[in-house]
């Protein structure tokens, strides 16, 4: 009967559903199921956050203060520190970060701080879902064996799935509603569950065979950018030396209708997945004696594209008879992507370190990142007309904003470097391409 009374209780929106951890995965999630007329409770151990939104007030780009506000009005949403509130709970998602340790190897701290809390309140009935990008294995390997040895079964006592989160940050047209939802459990029932719930309100649900599957299914999606991205990286290092624009490339072969997919080149990967998850499945990998060389490849070629930058930069302050040491560099955007404020293994971070680290005086302008710190320097954003008034040896364009007048940096600095393809419009002879 346990089942069938949560399955009822899903079906007709009379379930409690939690989430732990309020990001740029969890909030926009918490939202959709009190949209969806359901009872929800957000828990987070970030006191500003639940603060937030007990005032009725988002911190995400992508969640509109309204919309948390109409939650609040009508009874449906609980922000909360209170890890107690779980025991009233028929569901949990887990969205917690899933950051790597400085050797690469992944740092499930967060999935099992969050499981730690789920287990002093388990109870019969209840159904987990882990969404936190992780390694094949980790719901069977982790997560499964702490919540079972309080001596309730999975897919017997209580349920157990994994769904991937597949949020991009900014992205308007795709919300969390409409991108689609793949869902694996440790059993098929589990599965059930998870599937029925997201129905609930998610446009189009895709059930796998387990959650092995569902677990890998976010991996390659993501190693697949990764890889891909590194080979146009190194074909933008290879273009330079040949004098062929990359992006003129990229966009012409980009016309067959078939056989092709356009990757972009930049000054490195940002963000909290693409950055981080090759590396869960080349860890993983390594546990069974397997060695992913396009994973790796991949990584090396992509976490140098910051030094390639400042090597671009270096380029074109040369061609003013100056050095890096003492100039004046102003980076625009320091957000690891266009219309966020995320600067989660931004590669602006690092080469904002690399410049300071060879005597740079550095400045910059993001209006959605207010400050930011490297190392022991802290930096705040200037406003774009206070930066070209006050003037600059070297432009770089690191984020590329809609909101900053690209036009304007080209006619008023001396040199651009552009790793964006931000000015591809303009052929003035003092800006540098990536």
């Amino acid at each position: 009967m346990t089942f069938d009374c949560v399955f009822q209780k899903i079906h007709t929106r009379q379930a409690r559903v939690g989430v732990i951890g309020l990001g740029y995965v969890g909030l926009p999630l918490l939202v959709e199921f009190s949209r969806a007329g359901f009872q929800t409770v957000g828990l987070d151990v970030d006191r500003s956050r639940v603060d937030a939104l007990v005032q009725g007030k988002s911190y995400l780009e992508d969640v509109s203060t309204d919309a948390v506000g109409e939650a609040l009005a009508a009874g449906r949403l609980t922000p909360t520190m209170d890890f107690s509130e779980l025991a009233g709970l028929d569901t949990v998602s887990i969205c917690v970060p899933t950051p790597l340790r400085k050797t690469k190897d992944p740092d499930l701290s967060f999935i099992v701080a969050a499981v730690d809390q789920i287990v002093r309140h388990l109870r019969s009935g209840q159904l987990i879902i882990l969404e936190s990008t992780t390694y094949p294995g980790t719901l069977e390997e982790v997560v499964k064996p702490k919540l079972e040895a309080t001596g309730l079964v999975a897919g017997q006592d209580f349920f157990l799935a994994f769904s991937p989160e597949r949020v991009d940050p900014g992205n308007p047209e795709w919300s969390t509603k409409r991108i689609p939802k793949v869902v694996g459990g440790v059993d098929e029932r589990s599965t059930q569950l998870a599937v029925a719930l997201y129905e609930r309100f998610i446009d189009t649900v895709v059930p796998v065979s387990s959650a092995r599957v569902a677990e890998m299914v976010k991996l390659l999606e993501n190693t697949f950018r990764a890889v891909n991205i590194g080979l146009v990286n190194e074909l933008a290092m290879m273009c330079r030396d040949l004098g062929v624009d990359v992006w003129e490339v990229v966009d012409a072969a980009a016309t067959k209708p078939f056989g092709f997919m356009p990757f972009y080149p930049g000054p490195g990967l940002g963000g909290h997945c693409i950055p981080v998850d090759p590396y869960y499945l080349s860890w993983k990998a390594r546990q069974k004696g397997f060695e992913s060389r396009f994973i790796e490849l991949a990584g090396h070629i992509n976490g140098g594209m910051p030094r390639y930058v400042v090597q671009r930069i270096s380029d074109a302050l040369n061609s003013q008879s100056k050095a890096i040491n003492g100039a004046r560099i102003h980076l625009f955007g320091v957000a690891y992507k266009s219309g966020v404020s995320d600067t989660r293994e931004s590669p602006a971070l690092d080469i904002a370190q690399l410049l300071l680290e060879r005597g740079a005086v550095l400045r910059y302008t993001d209006p959605f990142v207010g400050s930011f710190a490297v190392g022991n320097v802290k930096l705040n954003t200037v406003p774009l007309e206070d930066a070209l008034d006050e003037g600059m040896d070297c432009a770089v364009v690191t984020t590329a904003h809609p909101q900053i007048d690209y036009s304007e940096i080209v006619r008023r600095t001396p040199v651009v470097v552009d790793t964006r393809n931000a000015l591809k419009e303009s052929r003035a002879s003092h800006v540098f391409r990536l």
